[in-house]
C-alpha cells in the first residue's frame, strides 16, 4: 500500500514538473494573483517565447533622495499620477549624464505608487524583439504597468529599436491603455549620429532646412516619447549638497568640514561629481567609521 502511495506521489510530482515546462514553452499569460504579491518584475526570454518573472527583492529608492534633478522628477511624477488616474499620459525618456539619478527615479516610483497598483516590468534591450509578447501578456490586467528599459541606446546595425518604435507609435495594434514605457539613456538621441549623416542635410528652395532620410530615421525614435526629461551634470555645490544629504542619513561622526574635503578628493579621483559618486563616497566613509567604531558604542 505504501509503495502505491509513493508511486502516486512521484507521478503527481512528474505531472506538476511537466506542466511547468509546458507553461514555459507555451508562454502562458501570468496569473493575476502574481501582481498582488509582487510589485517588480522582469521579462525572461531565456526559455520559450518569454514570460513575466517576479523580482523577490527589488532595488528600491526614495524619490526625496534625488537632489539637483527636482524639476525632471516632478514632471515624471506628474505624468505617472496622470497614468495611474486613468488620464492621458505619455511614454517617457530620461536622458543625461551618468549617475544623475535616471534609473533611481524610475525605481523610486514603486515606493511612491506601488500601493496604487503600479507595477514595473524591466525589459532588457536584447529582448525588445519580444515587445509585442510583453504587451500582450499585460493587456487587460487590472494594474498599471511601466515597462522599464534601462541604459538604452543602439549601435549601427542593431534592429531591436524597430519594435520599440512601433510600440511607442506607428503600429496598427494600439498599445494597451494600462502600459507606459519609460526608458533611460545617456544619449538624447538613442541612435548614433555620424558626420556622414549630416551630409544629407540641405536647404530647400524656400530656404528651409531639410533633414536627410538617415537623420530623420534616427531622430524618429526619440521623438515618439511624449515626455523627454534631461538629467544634467551637477556643479560642485549640488554635489556637496547630495553628500551632505546622505551624510546626515548615515549619521556620520566625521565633522562636516572633513566630510566636504574628503568628498571633493573622492570626486577628483573618480572624475565625477554625480549623485552616484556622492552615495558611493558616503557609503565608503560610513563603512570605515563602522569598522573603527569602539565595540562599547551602540
Amino acid at each position: 500500500m505504501s509503495d502505491r502511495k509513493s508511486l502516486l506521489t512521484r507521478i503527481r510530482r512528474i505531472l506538476e514538473l511537466a506542466e511547468r515546462v509546458l507553461e514555459d514553452l507555451a508562454g502562458s499569460p501570468p496569473a493575476a494573483r502574481l501582481f498582488d504579491r509582487y510589485v517588480a518584475f522582469r521579462w525572461d526570454a531565456s526559455r520559450g517565447p518569454g514570460r513575466v518573472v517576479p523580482i523577490e527583492e527589488p532595488d528600491g529608492f526614495e524619490l526625496d533622495d534625488l537632489i539637483g534633478v527636482e524639476s525632471a522628477v516632478a514632471s515624471l511624477i506628474a505624468n505617472v499620477e496622470q497614468f495611474i488616474g486613468g488620464h492621458p499620459s505619455n511614454h517617457v525618456l530620461l536622458f543625461g549624464a551618468r549617475g544623475t539619478g535616471k534609473s533611481s527615479a524610475v525605481k523610486g516610483l514603486l515606493n511612491r505608487f506601488g500601493s496604487q497598483r503600479l507595477r514595473i516590468v524591466e525589459v532588457h534591450k536584447s529582448d525588445l524583439a519580444q515587445l509585442p509578447s510583453v504587451l500582450a501578456a499585460l493587456r487587460g490586467l487590472p494594474y498599471r504597468f511601466i515597462l522599464f528599459c534601462d541604459d538604452l541606446s543602439f549601435e549601427s546595425g542593431e534592429s531591436e529599436y524597430r519594435e520599440l518604435k512601433a510600440a511607442l507609435e506607428g503600429s496598427l495594434v494600439a498599445p494597451p491603455e494600462n502600459v507606459r514605457i519609460i526608458a533611460t539613456s545617456n544619449r538624447r538621441h538613442l541612435l548614433p549620429e555620424s558626420a556622414a549623416d549630416n551630409r544629407s542635410v540641405r536647404l530647400d528652395d524656400a530656404g528651409e532646412l531639410q533633414l536627410g532620410e538617415t537623420i530623420d530615421e534616427k531622430l524618429a525614435l526619440s521623438d515618439r516619447f511624449g515626455l523627454v526629461l534631461g538629467f544634467y551634470s551637477f556643479d560642485q555645490s549640488t554635489y556637496l549638497a547630495i553628500v551632505d544629504h546622505y551624510a546626515k542619513k548615515a549619521d556620520l561622526r566625521t565633522s562636516p568640514d572633513q566630510v566636504k574635503e574628503a568628498a571633493l578628493r573622492w570626486a577628483l579621483r573618480r572624475s565625477s561629481r554625480s549623485g552616484r559618486t556622492a552615495r558611493q563616497f558616503v557609503d565608503d566613509l560610513a563603512g570605515r567609521e563602522a569598522v573603527t567604531r569602539p565595540t562599547s558604542e551602540p
